[in-house]
C-alpha cells in the first residue's frame, strides 16, 4: 500500500501542496487530474522522494520515502518516475537507453528484455537509432519504456502520452497500462487526457490549488458529480439553473453536451449560433434565455436555428 498521510509542501514560501491524503492498494491505477499548476506533477515528486514534505508521511507498505535531506542521490529504488523532460540520453541507441539499467551479467536476458519493451512501446524499427534523431513523440516511447525496464513496484507518470499522435496514443496506452496491471505494478498517473484518466483508472483524484476536493471511481466522478471544477476537467459542461425540465431548479445542474437532445417541444428553447464538427459527430453552441449551452447532434445545424432540448435518461438522476 501507498500511504500518502497529510502532507503539505512549500515552493518558495508558497503552500503548493496542502494537508493531502490517501491510500493506494498494490496493482491499482491511479489518476491525477486538475488543472495547471494544481500540484499534480509537485506530487508526484513528493512521491518519488525529489522533494521533502513540509508535514505528513508517505508510506510504501513499511518504508517510509524521505527526500534530498536524507538520501544522498534523491529517489526511491523500487519507484521509477517519468518525467516531461524524458531523461534519455541523447548520444546512445534507444536500445541502450532501455536497458541502461538493466544487469549485464545475463546479456541474453538483458536482450531478450530489451526486445520485449521495444515491442510493448512499438519501437522495434528504432532499436538502433540514437536517441537524438528521434521525434518528441519516439523519445517519450522509449522513456516509458527505460522506466518499466526494472518492473519497479511503483510507476510514477507525469502526463506520460502528452507528444504521442492520437493514431498510436491508444494502441500504446492499453500496452502499457495492461502491462502494468498484468505485472501487479501500482501506477500513479498525472494527465489532463481523459482517455488516460477514464478508461484505466480504479479512482481519479481531483486536484485544485493544491487540495484534494474529489476522488471517486471515473463512472461516478464522471456521472454523478455536482461540482463544477470537477465536471469541467471532462470536457465542455453546461450549468443550467432556473425554470426547465418542467420544474423550478433550486440550484444548477451540471449537463455534458452529450445529455442533451433535440425534441419536437419543451420547456428548454434555444438558438444555434454554431456547430462545430467533432468526427463522430457535431457540438452544437446555442443560446437561450439564461446564456449559452451545448449540445451533441448526428447532424449539422444550421445558425439561427430554433429548436428545443430535452435531457437524456442518464442524467435524469441529477434532478
Amino acid at each position: 500500500m501507498l500511504s500518502i498521510s497529510n502532507i503539505s509542501f512549500s515552493y518558495k514560501n508558497k503552500k503548493t501542496i496542502k494537508e493531502i491524503s490517501f491510500f493506494i492498494e498494490k496493482g491499482q491505477h491511479v489518476s491525477i487530474l486538475g488543472e495547471s499548476g494544481s500540484g499534480k506533477s509537485t506530487l508526484l515528486k513528493l512521491i518519488y522522494g525529489l522533494h521533502d514534505v513540509d508535514d505528513g508521511e508517505i508510506f510504501w507498505n513499511e518504508t517510509r520515502i524521505f527526500g534530498p535531506k536524507y538520501n544522498l542521490v534523491p529517489g526511491m529504488s523500487f519507484i521509477k518516475y517519468l518525467a516531461q523532460d524524458f531523461d534519455l540520453m541523447p548520444f546512445i541507441t534507444v536500445s541502450e537507453n532501455i536497458g541502461k539499467f538493466l544487469s549485464n551479467f545475463y546479456p541474453e536476458k538483458k536482450q531478450a528484455r530489451i526486445i520485449e519493451l521495444l515491442q510493448l512501446v512499438e519501437m522495434t524499427k528504432f532499436s538502433n537509432t540514437k536517441v537524438k534523431y528521434l521525434s518528441g513523440g519516439q523519445m517519450q516511447r522509449v522513456a516509458i519504456a527505460k522506466v518499466i525496464a526494472l518492473e519497479p513496484e511503483i510507476l510514477l507518470f507525469d502526463e506520460p502520452f502528452s507528444h504521442i499522435d492520437n493514431s498510436r496514443k491508444n494502441s500504446l496506452r492499453r500496452s502499457v497500462f495492461n502491462y502494468a496491471k498484468k505485472n501487479k505494478i501500482t501506477c500513479v498517473v498525472a494527465t489532463h487526457d481523459m482517455g488516460d484518466a477514464l478508461s484505466f483508472s480504479d479512482r481519479i483524484i481531483v486536484l485544485k490549488d493544491g487540495k484534494v476536493i474529489a476522488s471517486d471511481v471515473p463512472e461516478k466522478l464522471f456521472g454523478q458529480n455536482n461540482n463544477l471544477e470537477v465536471a469541467k476537467l471532462f470536457g465542455d459542461v453546461n450549468s443550467i439553473s432556473g425554470s426547465y425540465f418542467g420544474m423550478e431548479l433550486s440550484k444548477a445542474i451540471l449537463v455534458y453536451p452529450f445529455e442533451l437532445s433535440v425534441t419536437k417541444n419543451s420547456d428548454l428553447e434555444v438558438e444555434v449560433v454554431k456547430s462545430y464538427f467533432k468526427g463522430e459527430n457535431y457540438l452544437v453552441e446555442a443560446k437561450y434565455k439564461e446564456g449559452i449551452l451545448y449540445f451533441d447532434s448526428n447532424e449539422f445545424i444550421n445558425s439561427k436555428s430554433k429548436l428545443f432540448l430535452k435531457l437524456s435518461k442518464f442524467s435524469n438522476s441529477k434532478l
